[in-house]
């Protein structure tokens, strides 16, 4: 798995002032630990995290862990966006298809853990990205126009301008290393992957089961910490 911790986390601030965004904390445990302890439910061994703000306040944070065992990838003497940050890891993470988690995305399962609901779903041929997709209805702190229109088949339709529709992206998907074979050094956004993968008719989603969260401000982590509290009463 890849986890993206490099953000500088600037509308959660002053929470962010003199912490990265994953180590803010919602119902007693971190941002990053709550999407590690995910992967580690789900399987997952490895986990590459990429880091620049505050870097060494992650990697100190991680270096106990070993389900998953965390590896870092230093981005903290450039900026490289998520698309970079993903090309800079491709060799941690080899040839297989793996997760792609934002440290910052935050949910509540239902009945079925969702990455194990992702890895089930992921078909590498239909599908180079399976991204989590939560209604915009259910979701807590989220007040924008959605991402995408789902079809029948999962298959995704992103939003045009001015359009409003039914899905945003959770923040975790499953992604193929093949997409990234043409890929260019640097500085890019992976949004330039989705929408590639978009036009060829292979980006998919799954309906998340359960209820997503936006923690994008200070406000929204007490709404986060609500939903959690309501969840195990």
């Amino acid at each position: 798995a890849m986890v993206l911790a490099a953000g500088l986390g600037v509308r959660m601030r002053p929470l962010t002032d003199r912490m990265p965004k994953p180590l803010v904390r919602v119902a007693g445990r971190t941002l990053l630990d709550h999407v590690l302890d995910k992967l580690g439910d789900a399987g997952v061994s490895e986990a590459i995290v990429n880091v620049h703000y505050l870097p060494d306040q992650i990697i100190d944070h991680t270096a106990g862990r070993t389900r998953p065992r965390v590896t870092i990838s230093d981005e903290r003497d450039e900026v490289l966006e998520t698309g970079g940050g993903v090309v800079k890891a491709l060799p941690l993470l080899g040839n297989a298809p793996f997760f792609h988690v934002n440290a910052d995305t935050l949910w509540i399962d239902g009945v079925r853990p969702n990455l194990a609901r992702l890895a089930e779903a992921f078909d590498p041929a239909r599908m180079d990205i399976l991204l989590l997709m939560a209604p915009t209805t259910s979701s807590i702190g989220y007040g924008g126009r959605g991402d995408y229109a789902m079809l029948a088949d999962g298959a995704l339709r992103k939003r045009r301008e001015h359009e409003v529709v039914p899905f945003v992206y959770a923040g975790a998907a499953i992604l193929s290393p093949s997409l990234f074979a043409d890929a260019p050094k640097g500085e890019f956004s992976l949004t330039r992957k989705f929408d590639s993968a978009n036009e060829q008719g292979r980006l998919f989603g799954l309906r998340l089961d359960g209820v997503w969260m936006h923690v994008g401000t200070p406000d929204a982590v007490q709404a986060a910490e609500r939903a959690f509290l309501a969840s195990v009463a």
